[in-house]
């Protein structure tokens, strides 16, 4: 199998679940999920969702739940909309993109403290020598002479 035909498989297999996860999952514990990608494999017998949830950890782990109760009717859901002999099997895997970006953002926030922190420092700094230690075109000409 190809890779074109496993990434195409897979972005359909993304449009399917989030639209069944919108309209057809009616579990309460289901949180506010985003899929955020799918991977199959090049066989096309294994996908992997990856989603994020909106929400604290309860409101995480209650979706985890539900996703798993519902494993089964979303592969369903899966096979009636594409045509595979056979229906790859699922697994929900959360995506870290919300604890990723909140390091990064961390990692911003520390970088422009130190910025503003070297900028005080820089504003009251003199010079060690003269301000131009480079000799300017006909400085010191008279000595050579």
């Amino acid at each position: 199998m190809s890779e074109g035909r496993a990434a195409r498989l897979a972005d359909r297999i993304k449009e399917i679940i989030a639209v069944t996860l919108d309209r057809g999952v009616k579990d309460p514990r289901l949180g506010f999920v985003t899929v955020t990608d799918v991977r199959v494999t090049n066989d096309l017998q294994h996908a992997s969702v990856f989603y994020t949830v909106f929400g604290d950890d309860e409101a995480r782990a209650s979706t985890v739940a539900a996703l798993e109760s519902a494993k089964g009717m979303l592969r369903s859901e899966v096979g009636k909309g594409i045509q595979v002999r056979l229906t790859p099997s699922l697994e929900f895997i959360p995506d870290a993109i919300p604890e990723n970006a909140a390091a990064i953002q961390a990692l911003l926030n520390e970088a422009a403290a130190r910025d503003a922190q070297l900028q005080e420092q820089a504003a009251g700094a003199k010079y060690a020598g003269d301000a131009n230690p480079y000799r300017e075109d006909g400085e010191g000409d008279e000595a050579s002479s």
